[in-house]
């Protein structure tokens, strides 16, 4: 299969990287939810979290847990929330595996299921991962 993750994994695609290794990348998410919002998928590819194997979901989740702590400790987030879709009916919209982190600000945030993204077209994205990278 050659999703646009695959792309992205192969590097055809550019990405704001955050993080990588030989098996996963991750990337800031064009439609940030909430500044710093990152996606971690494997370079192998699977169709969602039902149908990766063992290794892959233990190793995209431990990046996703290390990403989780680096935008709490760059941008003072108070939590994060870390999930990910599985089929279409569940919001899946990319059928290439990936975690979606979203760090959480206040109380008065509300994550609607299918994100709703805000205006972001101010926000630097290379600086943004850059940042975040360092963190990590």
């Amino acid at each position: 299969m050659d999703d646009i993750f695959c792309k992205i994994a192969r590097g055809d695609i550019p990405s704001c990287k955050v993080y990588e290794d030989e098996y996963v990348l991750a990337f800031l998410d064009l439609g940030q939810v909430t500044k710093g919002h990152t996606l971690v998928i494997p370079k192998k590819h699977a169709t969602n979290i039902l149908d990766a194997d063992d290794e892959t979901i233990e190793h995209v989740f431990k990046v996703a847990r290390n990403i989780g702590n680096a935008l709490v400790k760059t941008y003072g987030a108070k939590g994060v929330n870390i999930l990910s879709n599985a089929n279409e009916c569940a919001g899946q919209s990319v059928f290439h595996f990936h975690v979606h982190i979203i760090p959480r600000y206040g109380q008065d945030e509300y994550l609607e299921l299918g994100f709703k993204e805000h205006d972001t077209s101010s926000l630097n994205l290379k600086e943004i991962a850059a940042e975040i990278a360092k963190n990590m």
